[in-house]
């Protein structure tokens, strides 16, 4: 299953407003603290930028949303970008928007719009991926159904990883929480019920 929305790595982007230039960086983050560090990093490469507008989407059900307006009208940055971040069904998620001020006022309308777009330049860079919850199953089998495996996992769609030649091969298959029923009964029928489950591990992929 879909446990959430992140962004699929650390991007950064930019564009010009009415002489402005606004500058986006955003990362996926596992917690308020990395966050935090993330901000607090970004903020310090563009120290001399006029503001360093942070937001932050953290948790599986979004349980933290917080934004700063880093010296800009209130309501006019920060809380838009949470906003949009959570329109887009977007969480674990930093952004910073940099702004070195071109001298012309972008007004309470044209400041959301400004920091929202910029933001989700950064979003669109990034990429957007789903954080899915995936069961690992490590079994023995004889080294004649191997072959049979390896074709089966092309078919269903499961990974097979760390293949072990020993006596007998061991390998983990890797799938969807959801399609553990499914797996096991395969690993079941195509050995006729000579496998050996070592191990079973839940994992977010």
């Amino acid at each position: 299953m879909v446990l959430y929305k992140t962004v699929a790595c650390r991007a950064r982007a930019e564009q010009t407003i009415e002489r402005s230039r606004f500058i986006v960086t955003i990362a996926p983050v596992s917690s308020k603290e990395e966050a935090d560090g993330f901000i607090k990093e970004v903020s310090g490469e563009f120290k001399d930028a006029s503001h360093n507008v942070p937001a932050m989407v953290v948790g599986d059900k979004m349980q933290i949303q917080w934004a700063s307006d880093n010296g800009e009208p209130q309501g006019t940055s920060g809380a838009p970008i949470v906003q949009m971040l959570v329109k887009e069904g977007v969480t674990n998620t930093a952004v910073v928007v940099t702004r070195y001020f071109g001298g012309i006022k972008l007004g309470t309308g044209g400041l959301v719009r400004a920091y929202t777009g910029t933001a989700k330049l950064g979003l669109e860079k990034a990429g957007i991926k789903e954080v899915r919850e995936m069961l690992e199953v490590k079994a023995q089998m004889d080294y004649t159904y191997l072959a049979k495996l390896q074709k089966l996992s092309e078919e269903m769609g499961f990974e097979l990883r760390d293949i072990e030649y020993t006596d007998k091969v061991t390998a983990s298959a890797v799938t969807a929480a959801e399609n553990a029923g499914m797996l096991r009964g395969l690993l079941e029928d195509l050995t006729s019920g000579t496998v050996e489950i070592i191990s079973e591990t839940v994992k977010t992929s």
